[in-house]
């Protein structure tokens, strides 16, 4: 008797996690499906359970070789990136949480982007009766990252040329300097020497 009360609250109890899950899934789905931003959800192999339309289109994959997919063999392996395994399997586990994680890495089906990581852990972190999920959002910022480090290129070129010609105007400023000095020391001379003739003329003159 006591056993079937047991299995009837053990049911009961699972029952209710699973409506729960039902329910909660749903409402992460549909957040996930309106964002802009490619966005992936992971369990915690690490496998995708979903990826939302924006995913799919940036990273150029389909609905069919990602879902169920290990995360580093998405899109022939492109995802297979040292600093992103460091993210999930060491940063992720240890903080449930974490913002702006840069990669930048050359994409095999994309080519070259910089893209900043948002990874948090959900359900399972904090309630062992939920499957746990790892949630990864994915900024965009190649253009703008490209060109703050052209911008700064510019500027530190900028920067050297100015310094290389502050160096030669000053080089220049010395030289200019030094020539006055001689010129000025000429001009003391060609006063005294001028003097030194008036002064022999007016004795030749008595």
């Amino acid at each position: 008797m006591e056993k079937d009360k047991i299995k009837k609250t053990a049911g009961r109890k699972n029952g209710l996690a699973n409506e729960i899950w039902q329910t909660t899934w749903t409402y992460v789905k549909t957040v996930v499906d309106t964002v802009r931003e490619p966005f992936l959800i992971l369990d915690k192999n690490l496998r995708v359970v979903a990826a939302n339309e924006s995913f799919y289109q940036f990273f150029k994959v389909s609905r069919a070789e990602t879902e169920n997919a290990y995360v580093y063999d998405i899109g022939n392996k492109q995802w297979n990136v040292p600093s992103l395994k460091r993210l999930l399997e060491e940063i992720v586990p240890r903080d449930t949480f974490f913002k702006d994680f840069e990669v930048d890495h050359n994409f095999q089906l994309i080519g070259r982007k910089i893209i900043f990581l948002n990874a948090r852990q959900i359900f399972g972190a904090r309630d062992k009766s939920l499957p746990q999920l790892i949630l990864l959002a994915m900024e965009d910022v190649t253009a703008k990252e490209l060109a703050e480090k052209k911008l700064e290129e510019y500027t530190q070129r900028l920067e050297g040329a100015v310094e290389k010609r502050t160096a030669q105007l000053e080089k220049r400023i010395k030289e200019l300097e030094k020539l006055t000095k001689i010129i000025a020391e000429r001009e003391l001379k060609l006063v005294k020497l001028t003097k030194e003739i008036s002064e022999l003329r007016k004795r030749l003159r008595k």
